[in-house]
């Protein structure tokens, strides 16, 4: 293993128990690498790249996530099927069963923070069963100076034990795996499964709470990026609509690929310091940034390879959320510090397996409340027996599994911050044209990139103003026209050929919409109900 001087500090777990382990503090990402290959199981890729299998989880399990319901949460949490309640006295019990699990294992530390804003800096420890669980926190949390290690005050501490299996009948879980969070111990902690991304979504889902309750700052699921001009835009979306391959631009700097802050201020940071991207049919003439991320100090999570060491992106038969993450600087053009200036344009992206949004809409303060608080996408049809058609999917914000409080709650503050900064709010459709899954096609990259340029620099706005089209079924305003763009595709019902089809399921898309807003109804202001679907006279 190579040298590191930092392995050489000593730390202490001794306040969680943990008395007799070999603790590897602060470790170089090839330490990491080099022992996951040697004991752990990983292998590496043609080139390098550290590739792991993270076991019977491949990704998040929404209803094994809870929150501990205490003084400090009880009152603000927006309590249900999202935000679990769990007891104090059980957490505490569960606590000290997976701190003695850890103690007398080698251990792998990490000090490292979020929020690359100064003001909203939250420092974290890290303890991975693992060593690529470890190499992940390197990868996906920022990185302290040297320095600042001799004097780091960790306020939060994340502890991962993937090998620990709950037992729900004494330790109050559904099932062998579960993610905590404590917030009056600040304590998040993993245990059951080997899903890294349960480790950067539990610190996400801190911030959305810490941040509007305590700071007056709204957390975002979304990317970021900033153009030559100064300009930062926006992406909110949910997996596999293009947030993280439309916000990396080679024209554009990179703030982030997945979770930033707003400020009362007007600016924006994000949260992290790296990119976690699904690779499933990774293209690298279609998305270059990400395809060259992928190198030693990399991690790519369930993948398969080809006989002759490459990837095989398009394999996906452990799952179809194949993932790579890396540190931030493996994509070239980046800004440093992670910071932007007040947003002129955000983008909300939806692949819309129903072929009835248009491509690119531009919506009013109302309706963008409106579409955030849905958070609409669409599962496509055969990916479960029975299915023979697309399946609408919302998830209030772009991602209420993180978000602690009411949705209306983050709405209003973009809402105010739009009318603040008069920021524009596009609608993108990335998913399908010309009809539904199996019918139509998917909307060409290329063409999606052109359209979300042109509303960047202006000229999306100059070539339609007093003439946008007025969607009849959604009421968002769909342009006639847009630079290096066929005018045909922009409209999704001529796309189809075959207006009664096309109709028949925007009525029906329709109603998803309304059906899915009625538990949120009670608690919208009249300018948010106002931005949903206008009614049709029948």
């Amino acid at each position: 293993m190579g040298s590191n001087t930092l392995a050489m500090r000593t730390i202490s777990l001794e306040k969680w128990g943990i008395t007799d382990s070999q603790l590897h503090y602060q470790l170089a990402p090839k330490d990491l690498q080099e022992i996951s290959v040697e004991r752990f199981n990983g292998k590496e890729t043609k080139n390098g790249t550290l590739a792991v299998n993270t076991g019977e989880f491949t990704g998040r399990s929404p209803k094994d996530r809870f929150i501990v319901k205490d003084d400090v949460t009880s009152d603000k949490i927006w309590w249900g099927d999202i935000n679990i309640p769990f007891e104090p006295d059980h957490f505490d019990a569960l606590l000290e069963k997976v701190t003695a699990y850890l103690n007398g294992k080698e251990l792998f530390v990490r000090d490292a923070y979020a929020c690359a804003h100064d003001d909203y800096r939250l420092n974290l420890r890290v303890i991975n069963e693992y060593p690529w669980s470890n190499m992940f926190a390197h990868n996906m949390f920022l990185r302290p100076d040297e320095s600042e290690l001799d004097n780091f005050d960790p306020e939060w501490t994340v502890i991962n034990a993937p090998g620990f299996m709950a037992n729900p009948e004494v330790d109050h879980t559904r099932q062998h795996n579960f993610a905590i969070l404590n917030f009056s111990r600040k304590i998040a902690l993993i245990g059951g499964t080997g899903y890294t991304g349960e480790i950067k979504k539990g610190i996400f889902s801190a911030l959305n709470f810490i941040l509007p309750v305590d700071k007056n700052t709204l957390p975002m699921h979304c990317s970021a990026n900033v153009g030559k001009d100064g300009n930062t835009a926006i992406f909110f979306g949910l997996s596999g609509t293009g947030k993280t391959t439309l916000s990396t631009d080679p024209n554009r700097a990179l703030i982030g690929d997945d979770e930033h802050g707003w400020t009362s201020n007007n600016e924006v940071f994000n949260f992290e310091g790296g990119c976690y991207a699904k690779v499933i049919n990774l293209d690298p003439k279609g998305e270059p940034e990400i395809y060259n991320a992928i190198k030693p100090g990399a991690i790519l999570e369930n993948v398969i390879f080809n006989e002759d060491g490459t990837v095989n992106f398009a394999d996906t038969s452990i799952t179809q959320n194949t993932r790579v993450s890396y540190p931030i600087y493996h994509i070239e053009n980046i800004k440093q510090p992670s910071k932007g200036k007040n947003p002129k344009n955000i983008f909300f992206l939806t692949a819309d397996a129903f072929g009835v949004l248009p491509p690119i809409s531009k919506l009013t303060p109302g309706q963008a409340a409106y579409h955030f608080i849905s958070g609409y996408t669409a599962k496509v049809a055969g990916t479960e027996a029975g299915v023979n058609e697309p399946q609408p999917s919302f998830s209030a914000c772009f991602g209420a599994p993180f978000m602690p409080l009411h949705p209306t709650k983050y709405a209003e503050m973009l809402s105010a911050k739009m009318k603040e900064t008069g920021t524009n709010v596009w609608l993108v459709n990335t998913g399908w044209t010309g009809g539904p899954y199996g019918v139509g096609h998917r909307m060409k990259l290329k063409y999606t990139r052109a359209m979300i340029t042109a509303a960047l620099d202006g000229s999306l706005e100059e070539a339609n103003k007093d003439n946008y089209h007025i969607h009849s079924m959604f009421g968002v305003a769909q342009p006639r026209t847009c630079p290096n763009v066929p005018d045909e595709v922009l409209s999704p019902r001529k796309s189809w050929n075959n207006d009664e089809g096309y109709y028949k399921t925007a009525h029906k898309l329709r109603d998803y919409f309304m059906n899915n807003f009625k538990k949120f109804e009670s608690y919208a202001s009249e300018e948010i109900l106002a931005g949903g679907p206008p009614v049709i006279s029948e």
